[in-house]
C-alpha cells in the first residue's frame, strides 16, 4: 500500500516521495480519503501517529484543485507555538513543488512578520488561538473564505483555556465549511465542542490513549532527595542516543540543564519562561544533533517532532495519565523503537497505578546496578499488584547498555567545542 492509490495532486506526490514518506500510517489510510470525499473528520490518536499529513495531504490537493490561490482558505489552530512550527513546516515541505503558502500566528514574537506574511497573501493560516483573535480585532485576518477548519490537539487547546477563543473564532468564519477534528482524549467538554461543530463526521481512531506499543516502559524506584543522583547514574549508562527529560516545573528544567551542561553534557532547557526565539533554538539544537539532552516541561510534550529520540526520562512523574501518554510519545515515533524511564518515589504511587491501568499491565520496576541507594530499598516499592496478562506486550529485559569507558556520547560536544 502506497500514497498512489489516494490519486493525490503529482506535485504532492513528488513532494512525499522527496520526502521519504513510503507507506500511509494506519490513520493517513482511514482519514485521507474521508476528507478528500469533503466529509467531516473526528480524529482520535495520540501523538506522532502521522495525523499530521493526515490532514496536510488532503487540504492541499483540494486548494491545488479547486479554487483561487493568495485568499485564506483553510484555518489550522493549535495549542502551542512549537506545534504550529511544527505543522507549518510539514507544510512548507510537502508544498515545495506548489505556490501554496502558508504562515504561523502565535504569542511571544513581534507581531510585525506575522501581519507581513498575512498581507503577501496565504492559503492557510497555522494560528494559536490568543494570537489570531489579536490580529483578527486589529483587521490584519480575513476569515470569511475559510472553507477548511482543523483543530489539532483539541484536548490540549481545552487544558490551556482555549475553548471560549476557539468558540469567538468558529463564530467569525463560514458556516458551511469542512471541519477535522483531532484529539488524542475526549473529556466531556471536548465531547460538546465536538458535537457542536461537526455535521455527521466520520470518526477515525487509532490507539486512543494509550501509548505508543513501539515503547518499551520502565520504572525507577528512588528516595526523593536522591533523583538527581540517579538521573545521572542513568544518563552515564545510556551509551548513545538522545534523551528528552521532563520536569513539573521551568525553575527545574533551567537548573537541571544547567547542572548538566556543567557535568559536561550537550543540554538546553525547553520551558515557558523562554522567549519565542529561545525555544525554537533549543528545539532546532535538539532536532540537528546540536543537543542530545533537552530538558522540558510539559508545554514540549505535544510540539517536539524528532525522530530520533531514543529515551524519555520522567525526572518528575506527570499530573495526568494524559500526560504520560503524550510525553512518552516523543519517543518510539515513525515505527522506531525507544524507551520511557520514569523515577517515582514513593508520594507517586498512585500516578503509577493510573498509568499501569492505561498500559494495561504493570510497569517494570528496575534498580540500577551498582548505584547506592543508602538505605532506600527500592525493590520493596510499588510492588507488582498483579501478574500482567498473558497477551501483555513482553517488558524490555534489559537495562541501559553501559558506556564505554570513555566518555558518554551526550558530552562530545561540550569537548568538541574546545
Amino acid at each position: 500500500m502506497n500514497f498512489d492509490q489516494f490519486s493525490l495532486d503529482a506535485r504532492l506526490l513528488t513532494s512525499i516521495q522527496n520526502i521519504g514518506y513510503t507507506e500511509p500510517t494506519p490513520i493517513q489510510q482511514q482519514a485521507i480519503p474521508v476528507v478528500l470525499n469533503g466529509g467531516d473528520v473526528l480524529g482520535l490518536a495520540q501523538t506522532g501517529t502521522g495525523k499530521t499529513a493526515a490532514f496536510l495531504l488532503p487540504i492541499l490537493h483540494r486548494l491545488l484543485t479547486t479554487g483561487t490561490l493568495r485568499r485564506t482558505r483553510t484555518l489550522i489552530l493549535a495549542p502551542t507555538r512549537e506545534l504550529a512550527e511544527q505543522i507549518h513546516q510539514a507544510c512548507v515541505e510537502l508544498c515545495k513543488q506548489t505556490k501554496i503558502r502558508s504562515a504561523t500566528v502565535y504569542g511571544g514574537v513581534g507581531k510585525g512578520p506575522q501581519i507581513a506574511a498575512l498581507q503577501r497573501g496565504v492559503e492557510i493560516i497555522i494560528a494559536c488561538p490568543g494570537r489570531l483573535l489579536d490580529l483578527m480585532s486589529e483587521g490584519h485576518v480575513n476569515l470569511t473564505a475559510v472553507e477548511v477548519l482543523v483543530l489539532d490537539e483539541a484536548d490540549r487547546m481545552c487544558d490551556m483555556g482555549f475553548l471560549p477563543d476557539i468558540r469567538r473564532i468558529i463564530q467569525r468564519i463560514p458556516t458551511e465549511r469542512q471541519t477535522l477534528f483531532f484529539s488524542a482524549t475526549m473529556p466531556s467538554d471536548i465531547r460538546v465542542l465536538a458535537d457542536n461543530i461537526l455535521r455527521n463526521p466520520v470518526t477515525v481512531q487509532v490507539d486512543l490513549i494509550a501509548p505508543a506499543k513501539t515503547v518499551s516502559h520502565a520504572l525507577y524506584p528512588v528516595a526523593s532527595d536522591q533523583k538527581r543522583s540517579l538521573l545521572f547514574a542513568i544518563l552515564e549508562q545510556l551509551s548513545a542516543g538522545r534523551v528528552l527529560i521532563f520536569t513539573r516545573t521551568k525553575h527545574r528544567a533551567q537548573q537541571l540543564a544547567r547542572e548538566l551542561s556543567k557535568r559536561g553534557y550537550s543540554t538546553a532547557p525547553l520551558q515557558g519562561n523562554m522567549s519565542q526565539n529561545q525555544r525554537q533554538r533549543a528545539l532546532d539544537g535538539f532536532r540537528s544533533g546540536h543537543f542530545d539532552v533537552l530538558v522540558a516541561t510539559d508545554i514540549a510534550a505535544r510540539g517536539i517532532d524528532v525522530a530520533e529520540i531514543t529515551h524519555v526520562i520522567n525526572y518528575d512523574i506527570p499530573d495526568t495519565v494524559d500526560a504520560y501518554t503524550h510525553r512518552i510519545g516523543r519517543t518510539g515515533r515513525a515505527a522506531q523503537t525507544g524507551d520511557a524511564y520514569t523515577l517515582a518515589v514513593p508520594d507517586d504511587m498512585l500516578m503509577v497505578r493510573d498509568i499501569e491501568r492505561a498500559l494495561g499491565a504493570p510497569v517494570e520496576r528496575r534498580c540500577l546496578e551498582g548505584f547506592d541507594y543508602q538505605g532506600f530499598a527500592p525493590e520493596e516499592q510499588f510492588k507488582t499488584a498483579a501478574p500482567k496478562p498473558a497477551n501483555a506486550r513482553r517488558a524490555p529485559q534489559h537495562a541501559p547498555t553501559p558506556a564505554r569507558p570513555s566518555q558518554p556520547p551526550h558530552k562530545r560536544h561540550r569537548h568538541a567545542a574546545r
